[in-house]
């Protein structure tokens, strides 16, 4: 059995031949990431100073005045909690946990239960207490944790950078996108820049700089733009009002009442389906770039036939996928129709539905036109050099002169 060296792990972990612009480029975005976490989003004089996120300990319950019907709750819970953290750690405090009669928001505790709670405090004093929800922050951060693992130990240097892509990501629809859709900027526009920006950063981070990236990238941005024309103009045909999606509503009563909610609506159909297209923009590109390499002397036509026919393999499973993801977001809404006999035009017809129809099948659109962009693209770039091109009509003009 042959003994794995040193040599061997660092090249399966992809450190044997790091480019340093590849390592510049990590570094840029890592400090990038840090500089946008402290940024400021200017909603901070919102924050309440006197309220401190603390994890606590339901160590009394008492249910005398709860009262169950069927499944649903309704009265109340008494619970007694005990801080188990920061500067009040040891403090017990009384709770009452009201009962709404919604199944989807009422919580019913037990003691023992680790609970996430919030204390409003003055002068080094607690006022009162607000139970959040059961605490879930240590299993979020496992989960997280062997996501990252999982994904360096099988991806290497390549799974360190979809790494950092991941939170990069985040960090700007945090920091930066969603901060604007309060200030009033235009939605689309914030909304397409972004995409490309964060479209650059991943392709480009992922894949280095390389042409394979920039036809990709090319590929990806001519795929979300062209979604975004389709979710603006079928948009405006269906009428879909963008306070459909959850908790618009609270947002116009929190103080933003000239929100474009339509407009932001519409920017989460291409801003949805932008992952999906640069996934199919850069199977084409690399797999072109591929059959460049074994087959250097392949024609133009050819080539993008090939591409063509890796986009349908790709595009055919894709918008597969798109369905079953947003799909789940509404079982349970159709699940509600069916047990009540809805037919099948009126469910078509509800604005809701609606809405994740025009989600579902405008966002396909972009996966279906990035193939065939990525494939002329791709050979234009593998194919026709710059030097070449350049060379070609250099000579062009000189026999024009010389005609002459």
């Amino acid at each position: 059995m042959n003994k794995i060296t040193k040599k061997d792990m660092l090249a399966y972990f992809e450190l044997d031949n790091i480019k340093k612009s590849e390592l510049y480029f990590v570094i840029f975005i890592i400090a990038l990431s840090i500089f946008l976490m402290r940024l400021p989003t200017g909603f901070e004089k919102a924050i309440d100073n006197n309220l401190k996120p603390v994890k606590a300990k339901v160590i009394d319950v008492d249910n005398s005045k709860t009262h169950k019907i069927g499944l649903i709750r309704t009265g109340v819970q008494y619970l007694e909690v005990e801080v188990l953290n920061g500067k009040f750690k040891g403090e017990k405090i009384d709770y009452i946990n009201n009962f709404t009669g919604k199944l989807e928001l009422d919580k019913y505790y037990e003691i023992g239960d680790k609970v996430f709670s919030v204390l409003n405090t003055k002068d080094n004093e607690i006022l009162s207490v607000q139970v959040i929800d059961r605490y879930r922050l240590n299993y979020e951060i496992i989960l997280l944790g062997i996501f990252v693992a999982i994904l360096v130990l099988y991806a290497g240097f390549t799974g360190l950078k979809s790494i950092v892509s991941f939170f990069f990501t985040a960090i700007i629809i945090w920091k930066v996108l969603l901060p604007a859709y309060l200030k009033g900027y235009e939605p689309l526009m914030m909304s397409l820049l972004i995409t490309a920006v964060l479209t650059f950063v991943i392709i480009f981070l992922v894949a280095g700089f390389s042409k394979r990236a920039l036809v990709a990238f090319l590929g990806a941005i001519s795929g979300v733009l062209l979604t975004c024309i389709f979710s603006i103009f079928f948009g405006s045909l269906f009428k879909i009002p963008g306070e459909i999606k959850p908790f618009s509503e609270s947002l116009l009563y929190a103080g933003f009442p000239s929100l474009k909610l339509t407009s932001i609506f519409l920017s989460g159909i291409f801003i949805s389906s932008s992952g999906a297209v640069m996934d199919i923009a850069m199977d084409i590109s690399t797999s072109m770039w591929e059959i460049k390499e074994k087959k250097p002397n392949i024609g133009f036509l050819e080539l993008i036939f090939s591409g063509f026919k890796v986009g349908r393999a790709v595009t055919g499973t894709m918008t597969t996928t798109l369905l079953l993801a947003y799909s789940g977001g509404f079982s349970t809404l159709l699940m509600v129709f069916i047990v009540q006999g809805v037919p099948l035009a009126n469910i078509f017809n509800i604005q809701y539905v609606a809405g994740e129809i025009l989600h579902t099948v405008v966002g396909s659109f972009g996966l279906v036109i990035v193939a065939p962009i990525t494939a002329i693209i791709g050979a234009s770039f593998y194919l026709l050099e710059p030097s070449k091109k350049l060379a070609k009509i250099k000579f062009l003009i000189n026999n024009r002169l010389y005609e002459r």
